[in-house]
């Protein structure tokens, strides 16, 4: 367990995140691994017993066999893509690594710096959108938040057109 490693992708299921996902693969991860994909949704969906918890603390982590499950994931209200789903199967068989789901609820730029510490993760990586400076200055960037708000190293991906 000493050389088992929690490697984090912070992934919303777009081509931004996808990329960082890859990126992370072909470029961290090593037999033994823990990959740990971090999402954040606006809103809770789901049981409602469990919301206060979850509210706080994000969902338990979640194994690859239980999020390629349709039905599991519609509990979470997380829809995976199947190019994801593919990157991370692939990726779990050919490296021999552990990949995990960590669903959290709120602002996705105070969720993943929480989920540094909560977790934890030794290192993160995250994609960034490329927003222009207007929508930057009006929205905030996620990505330059966790690079300077984060308590491990961070990786930014860039996408390139």
């Amino acid at each position: 367990m000493e050389d088992c490693r929690r490697v984090g992708v912070a992934i919303d299921f777009s081509p931004c995140s996808r990329k960082a996902l890859e990126w992370t693969v072909n470029n961290i991860v090593r037999k033994g691994d823990h990959l740990i994909l971090v999402t954040v949704l606006r809103e809770g969906h789901y049981e409602e017993g469990e919301a206060q918890l979850w509210q706080a603390t994000g969902s338990p982590l979640i194994p690859l066999i239980e999020f390629t499950e349709p039905h599991t994931m519609k509990k979470y209200g997380v829809n995976p893509d199947p190019e994801t789903l593919d990157i991370v199967a692939t990726a779990s068989r050919q490296k021999e690594i552990t990949v995990l789901l960590k669903i959290f609820w709120g602002d996705a730029r105070e969720k993943i710096c929480e989920s540094v510490e909560g977790i934890p993760l030794e290192c993160l990586v995250i994609g960034n959108r490329g927003l222009g400076k207007i929508k930057r200055a009006i929205m905030g960037s996620v990505s330059n938040y966790v690079v300077n708000n984060a308590t491990c190293p961070v990786t930014v991906v860039k996408i390139h057109d």
